[in-house]
């Protein structure tokens, strides 16, 4: 299935951006969506004429239909859809305030779900598409400190395979990508687990573009987590939980430095904070 024209969440940073740069350098079309307008057009014109940039705010199912409608007058049918928008708070799910978790959920998971139906709703008329859904490594090997993260991850894997059997025969396309420690803000402060390599997002965009041509259902970043994922989920968890001991999975987030994370929660709030004007 040749995929020319994507359309990416979140694509102004992080891994959407390097997404976008890695289907670009394959010789693809982009739209790139992300929740400050400003800042989405700034770096869509940095990324090149084959790149556009929409605002977006995946919460806004209205806002992500016009999105879409919006990327395809641009550049034409869409082939792909990269569902990579996501927010990371993290701390004991005791001490989490609850606006914290609906964002959490409503981003990670609801711009998932709603990503993903409007796409079908074009793509299965077409026998023709492929969707990308960003999960994570913790949405297999679920850590201390990061309990709503993990529990949208989770639930976008659950969601992606059941949708992979909806449309089969379809000429529908599904990926879930389940990075690890991936070298952005989102990261910022993360205790280092032992034996776990930490890669820049260039790795996960030029993964994501071979999921696309190759159509490849579920993949890791770096690759040598998918052994340790199904070891973890795969075992009883008395087995799980001493692995977990032995990488020290469950320090990353419960032993983050705060303080590192300041600019990174500092621009959660303030983007919420536009979209509420």
């Amino acid at each position: 299935m040749s995929i020319q024209r994507v359309a990416i969440t979140g694509g102004a940073r992080g891994i959407g951006r390097a997404t976008a740069q890695a289907c670009l350098r394959a010789g693809m079309s982009v739209v790139i969506g992300d929740i400050e307008a400003a800042t989405v057009a700034s770096v869509a014109g940095e990324l090149g004429e084959r790149a556009i940039g929409l605002q977006l705010d995946v919460r806004d199912p209205d806002r992500f239909a016009a999105f879409l409608t919006e990327a395809e007058e641009c550049i034409g049918p869409l082939d792909a859809l990269i569902n990579n928008a996501g927010v990371a708070p993290i701390g004991q799910f005791v001490d989490e305030d609850p606006r914290d978790t609906q964002r959490t959920v409503d981003i990670n998971l609801g711009g998932v779900l709603t990503g993903t139906r409007l796409a079908l709703r074009r793509f299965i008329p077409r026998n023709h598409g492929h969707i990308v859904n960003l999960a994570s490594s913790a949405g297999q090997i679920a850590t201390a400190g990061g309990a709503t993260y993990a529990a949208t991850k989770h639930a976008v894997v659950g969601f992606t395979r059941a949708i992979r059997a909806e449309t089969r025969g379809t000429g529908v396309r599904t990926t879930i990508v389940m990075p690890g420690l991936i070298r952005t803000d989102m990261i910022s402060g993360f205790e280092k687990p032992r034996g776990t390599r930490v890669v820049g997002p260039e790795a996960v965009g030029d993964a994501i573009v071979d999921a696309l041509r190759s159509g490849r259902e579920e993949v890791f970043v770096p690759r040598e987590l998918g052994p340790i994922a199904r070891l973890v989920t795969g075992t009883p968890p008395a087995v799980a939980d001493r692995v977990k001991r032995i990488l020290k999975a469950d320090t990353v987030m419960s032993h983050a430095d705060m303080g590192a994370r300041v600019a990174y929660r500092q621009r959660m709030d303030a983007e919420v904070k536009e979209m509420q004007r």
